[in-house]
């Protein structure tokens, strides 16, 4: 096992970063759910495949993650500690894998991968992920029995 080697104080902060029902995560939720639609939260879409999505709908097969900038290691902001560098950017880049390979696992099963950046507006992310279930739903065939 490889030790991690930092100072109370920065491991103190790292252990307050949260994962789940972070800010953003919880804003994108709100306009979703006033715009009418509905969802489940910190689901697994895919069965037999240990990974969450942040938001997921259901029938219209649609799993949104809301990556932090610094653990999914943005294009914009991303930013590379100094100490144990080669610990984060291991750790960083294989999340990036990670979330590769889950983009690719959901859409061989049929579904669509929205992914927001914590940066990102969540009205604009609203409108991305709406826009996505809204083209999903529409393209679902209509049972003879619901008609």
């Amino acid at each position: 096992m490889r030790v991690l080697e930092t100072t109370e104080s920065t491991s103190s902060r790292m252990s307050k970063q949260r994962s789940r029902d972070t800010g953003v995560e919880i804003a994108l939720r709100r306009i979703l759910h006033a715009s009418g639609l509905r969802y489940r939260v910190h689901r697994r879409p895919l069965k037999g495949v240990r990974r969450e999505a942040d938001i997921v709908f259901g029938p219209a097969k649609v799993a949104v993650f809301v990556d932090g900038c610094f653990w999914h290691g943005c294009p914009e902001h991303a930013t590379w500690p100094k100490t144990n560098s080669g610990f984060w950017r291991e750790k960083i880049e294989k999340n990036r894998a990670r979330d590769a390979n889950t983009d690719a696992l959901l859409l061989e099963a049929g579904w669509a991968s929205v992914r927001v950046w914590e940066h990102e507006s969540a009205d604009e992310a609203a409108a991305r992920v709406t826009a996505v279930v809204t083209e999903r739903r529409a393209m679902r065939p209509v049972h003879p029995a619901a008609e």
